[in-house]
């Protein structure tokens, strides 16, 4: 009994997540699908400093520090002081939920201005950009021909986006339909300014040489405001040009540790969980639920380019590190323009793992757990996990059939727009009226994510616009690098916000849910646990392995 004690106390205390090893059983395994993406050939330019061993280790990781502060309540008098809100929360009806972002959205336009009039914050005399917690970019490194107001026009703000429409992960650009769907719905408001979103759509089909000319070509002849892309190789291709250029790159559609680097790279934020913290999340729940019969061994099914190696960097290091929880770990990589994962998947079955994570993404998520089931190994597995990026339901789970039943995830707590609980709340049930209205299909889980996405993105535009001097690129970071909101396509208890140079990544929790293919939904097991702010920023160095 003692023994039981201690591992429920150990469980909350690594991540509130009251599970009991009984809870991960064998059988029926599966998830997939959306809430970010990934992909594709690529190489970029990374930077490294002379940081510290110590220092190397951490960057771009939710420290398991950080998650037991949060969960013990150490300087929780603080953050309560912190978290105070005159603002209503009403999140029954979706006036409510509009009325509480309106009221936020009031407070952050209030706190900055005040900031800039009082000459703190803005651009100052020697044209640097100076925001909160030791944010500074030197405006002066900016191309000679940089305009802060560059891509606006009396009626557009020109937003361009390279991103996948065809080929093997085609699926993802739903996540650009769904933001068009949201951006009309802004523009129907009028609460830009007069201007409305032009939003410039470019099919890299995440090859990253094309995302390259794409980039060029959005930038040169284009005449865009800011940038957005999506996948990991992809946007290490081109974010060194990108912020070279001054141009805003927001909310990019990967969760790797790289882009949360606000000093060499202060113009690219991601909004979601880093997948170093992911990778470290899964040892933790192996480390709890399995505690009988470790050490365990693991295999990945690991998607061969910058994305699935920071998901196999990440995990590796957790295996290093903690070889009482993994004795041995495998990773097989596969080529991410594969139409099979047969060999693949054999190759991890003769294996015989005790837990299999699938570190992949798009369609693949969905034959990996074909695969799986079809190769006998997920009746012999104490685990299986599917990637967070897999998540939507309607787009991967549900091809699956029962296979997926059980599968586990850390989810970086976004909700899917498909999920038959989910889709009842008022926000959800709203985007997808909105989806239905545009004449597209509301089952569809990643043209929902895009909703949430496009939701992210106005927030942060309302804020510039209504900044001193208007909407401008300087103006957007200032909003950015001061955002916090309550995100109505997150879990309750996540916070979506960013400090200035202190804090670099948006979205710093999750939960961990188990798939229920009968009911065709995500059961979540334990609690949301929220260690805003608790990630250490990333100087991404890959020929050296990671974060600096």
């Amino acid at each position: 009994m003692e023994i039981r004690r201690n591992l429920l106390r150990l469980l909350a205390v690594l991540f509130a997540f009251a599970m009991v090893a009984a809870a991960c059983g064998s059988s029926d395994d599966d998830d997939s699908s959306s809430s970010s993406s990934e992909s594709a050939s690529a190489t970029a330019e990374d930077h490294g400093d002379d940081h510290d061993e110590e220092e190397e280790d951490t960057g771009g990781t939710l420290s398991q520090d950080a998650v037991e502060k949060a969960v013990s309540g150490e300087g929780s008098d603080e953050a309560a002081e912190e978290e105070a809100s005159d603002c209503a929360e009403d999140r029954s009806t979706i006036e409510g939920i509009m009325a509480e972002a309106d009221c936020n959205r009031d407070a952050i336009i209030a706190m900055i201005t005040a900031k800039m009039e009082a000459g703190e914050w803005g651009v100052n005399s020697d044209n640097h950009l100076i925001g909160p917690s030791g944010m500074e970019i030197d405006l002066n490194a900016c191309p000679a021909d940089w305009d802060d107001k560059a891509g606006l026009t009396d009626d557009q703000i020109r937003f361009g986006q390279t991103t996948v429409q065809s080929g093997n992960l085609a699926a993802y650009g739903n996540l650009s339909l769904g933001m068009q769907i949201w951006f009309d719905y802004i523009d129907s408001l009028d609460v830009l300014s007069g201007r409305d979103i032009e939003f410039i759509i470019k099919d890299d089909g995440y090859v990253a040489a094309q995302t390259i000319e794409y980039v060029d070509e959005l930038i040169e002849s284009a005449n865009i405001h800011l940038l957005q892309g999506l996948g990991s190789p992809n946007g290490l291709a081109v974010y060194d040009k990108i912020n070279e250029e001054c141009i805003p790159h927001p909310f990019y559609l990967s969760g790797h540790p790289a882009w949360g680097d606000p000093e060499i790279h202060p113009w690219t934020t991601s909004r979601q969980m880093s997948y170093s913290t992911e990778a470290m999340l899964w040892g933790t729940w192996i480390k709890v639920n399995l505690a009988d019969q470790l050490p365990v061994t693991v295999a990945g099914l690991v998607m061969d380019n910058d994305f699935g190696l920071a998901y196999e960097m990440g995990f590796e290091a957790y295996a290093e590190e903690n070889p009482d929880v993994v004795s041995e770990y495998l990773p097989v990589r596969h080529d991410p323009a594969a139409p099979t994962l047969t060999n693949e998947v054999t190759t991890i079955a003769a294996f015989d793992p005790d837990v299999f994570i699938s570190m992949t993404a798009g369609n693949p998520c969905l034959l990996a757990i074909q695969e799986v089931e079809a190769s006998g190994l997920y009746d012999r597995l104490s685990a299986a996990f599917t990637p967070s990026v897999c998540k939507g339901i309607a787009a991967y789970m549900a091809p699956a059939g029962m296979a997926a039943d059980g599968y586990w995830i850390v989810g970086g707590g976004a909700k899917d727009t498909t999920d038959s609980v989910k889709m009842k709340e008022p926000f959800i049930a709203f985007a997808r009226d909105l989806i239905s209205g545009a004449g597209e299909d509301p089952g569809i889980s990643l043209t929902g994510e895009g909703v949430f996405r496009g939701y992210a993105f106005t927030e942060a535009f309302r804020i510039a616009d209504a900044l001193p001097g208007g909407m401008s690129r300087t103006n957007l970071m200032l909003a950015l690098r001061n955002f916090k909101i309550y995100h109505p396509g997150l879990l309750d208890g996540l916070v979506t916000e960013l400090k200035g140079n202190a804090d670099a990544y948006f979205v710093e929790g999750s939960e961990y849910s188990k798939f229920n293919a009968t009911d065709q939904t995500w059961e979540m097991v334990g609690d949301v646990v929220d260690a805003n702010g608790g990630t250490p920023n990333c100087r991404w160095d890959k020929a050296n392995g990671g974060c600096r």
